[in-house]
């Protein structure tokens, strides 16, 4: 019998990124499988977020490749990591605060996934409706509370139509109730195809929620599994928990 390997969506071969003399990012290897979700995880200062920019085109390795669904991406602008299918959320939500919730869905719509009216209007309902926006789409988005502006934050990089998405600490602010709220729309998500990349502080989204875990510590991974093998390791119980 002969057994396939998916290719995945997603792989970091020898990634490095200077900032002068400081090493942000070490040889960084990883991979991501369509279909998961996995987390980034490590104390701050690791590299997590550097990584993220790397991925999406915000910053350029000084050395490695990175490939999506098996082509470099290294050099690419963020605009054109966003038209091949890579979606960025951030941990400080950025929408158009002086745009209703479907608008700014709508831009993302218009402009990421470069639809046309009415099939960006389609896309926006969906959305809406997948997020649980619905009740405020009318709303001006600077009247949403956390939880809500998170999904929207999320709303906007499923607008642009993505194979995957990248967020960043989006359990950062949020009560233990909002949490469990917003991982089971996560779960909504990947179960419409959508794989997913998060940067993670919060152990409730890293247990509850993810595939695989990868572990920074100093630049470098220095572990990576399931989330209950990874808080075993004893690399990681020292650099990430500080036992």
């Amino acid at each position: 019998m002969v057994v396939t390997v998916a290719t995945p969506i997603l792989s970091l071969s020898k990634v490095t990124k200077r900032f002068g003399g400081l090493v942000a990012v070490r040889e960084l290897d990883f991979h991501v499988q369509p279909g998961e979700i996995v987390g980034l995880i490590g104390p701050n200062g690791a590299g997590k977020t550097t990584a993220l920019n790397i991925i999406s085109g915000e910053y350029r390795c000084d050395s490695g490749t990175v490939k999506f669904r098996g082509d470099n991406t290294v050099g690419l602008p963020p605009h054109k990591v966003c038209h091949l299918g890579i979606a960025r959320t951030y941990q400080i939500p950025q929408p158009f605060m002086n745009l209703t919730v479907r608008q700014n869905l709508l831009v993302a719509a218009t402009f990421g996934a470069r639809l046309r009216r009415p099939e960006a209007d389609r896309e926006t309902a969906r959305v809406l409706e997948m997020l649980d926006l619905v009740e405020w789409q009318d709303a001006p988005s600077s009247a949403l509370l956390s939880e809500a502006l998170r999904r929207l934050e999320l709303g906007r990089s499923l607008a642009a139509g993505p194979r995957l998405i990248l967020l960043d600490e989006v359990g950062a602010g949020l009560t233990e109730a909002e949490i469990s709220r917003f991982l089971a729309v996560l779960k909504r998500v990947r179960d419409e195809g959508v794989t997913i990349l998060l940067v993670e502080h919060v152990m409730k989204v890293i247990t509850d929620a993810v595939d695989r875990v990868v572990v920074m510590a100093h630049g470098a991974k220095i572990a990576e599994g399931t989330p209950s093998d990874v808080m075993r390791n004893q690399a990681v119980l020292e650099a990430y928990l500080g036992q």
